[in-house]
């Protein structure tokens, strides 16, 4: 079973429409970037509300990528095909690190295999840290990534925003992808939805068997240790006990020389209401 379509559309309907109540908003004091145009996509930056926490002040802010109908982009991992999105902010004054989130994805299937991202709409939350907490920051990105309708399309962008601490209208827009990001958790951890159990299978082909305990049906995305890794996408099995879903993958695609035995791998879990990650080492 696949997460339908319609719970897709309707979290990046929802986006869109609170980015068009910010954007209304832009003359009391709107943060954000002008957006920067290509063909089939636009980029841009958002600031939002200051967070104040143990850690001190945290700004933060999003990356707003809007696609044409039927274009999509791609998730840290994209599957059979596609480039993930490559964030650079070295060029940002006043910033000490910024932690890019990643709201969950939805997969793709063409007739050129299976991938991994986001279509129509989305923002990528932003944690940055200042040097100086009492100072302004200006955030300096450059981004590479690939759009892509039937072929895939290299696309980049250099935006620029100052965030001045202040409070923003684009809070609500960026709360709402902060809300898909998946949740750290255990497996067999609590919740409607869950990873309820992971296990490796040796023979007679290896691989690996995951049962997510989910109301209303879910999606699994399974990354290696690093980016050389390239695993197959997992697909829903029979065995699940009743409120379970089974997925299975085979313990493919690892570079060349390296050994599975103590790897960690990481899973995703992603339902229409809810979305975890959980971290598995291979014995």
């Amino acid at each position: 079973m696949h997460i339908r379509p319609f719970h897709c559309a309707a979290f990046a309907a929802a986006l869109f429409a609170a980015s068009c109540l910010a954007a209304a908003k832009e003359a009391h004091g709107a943060e954000a970037s002008p957006w920067q145009r290509g063909p089939h996509a636009a980029v841009r930056l958002i600031g939002g509300t200051p967070e104040r926490g143990s850690e001190g002040t945290i700004r933060r802010a999003g990356v707003e990528i809007a696609l044409d109908p039927g274009w999509k982009t791609y998730w840290r991992y994209p599957g059979d095909s596609g480039i993930p999105p490559r964030f650079d902010f070295a060029g940002s004054v006043n910033v000490k690190d910024v932690q890019v989130l990643w709201p969950a994805p939805i997969r793709f299937s063409d007739g050129a295999g299976t991938s991994i991202g986001y279509a129509g709409h989305v923002v990528f939350p932003l944690r940055v840290r200042p040097r100086d907490p009492d100072a302004p920051v200006t955030l300096r990105l450059k981004l590479d990534y690939a759009i892509c309708e039937t072929l895939c399309v290299p696309a980049d962008a250099s935006v620029e925003l100052s965030l001045d601490g202040t409070t923003s209208p684009y809070d609500d827009l960026i709360r709402a992808s902060e809300a898909r990001v998946p949740r750290k958790a255990r497996i067999g951890g609590d919740g409607p939805l869950a990873i309820a159990s992971v296990r490796r299978e040796r023979s007679p082909k290896p691989r690996i068997v995951v049962d997510v305990r989910t109301p209303d049906g879910a999606e699994l995305f399974a990354e290696g240790p690093d980016e050389r890794w390239s695993l197959p996408l997992p697909e829903p099995v029979a065995g699940a006990a009743p409120g379970t879903m089974r997925f299975a993958f085979a313990l493919e695609g690892l570079p060349a020389g390296a050994d599975a035995a103590g790897a960690r791998l990481t899973l995703t879990a992603v339902s229409a209401a809810d979305a975890v990650e959980v971290s598995f080492h291979l014995d």
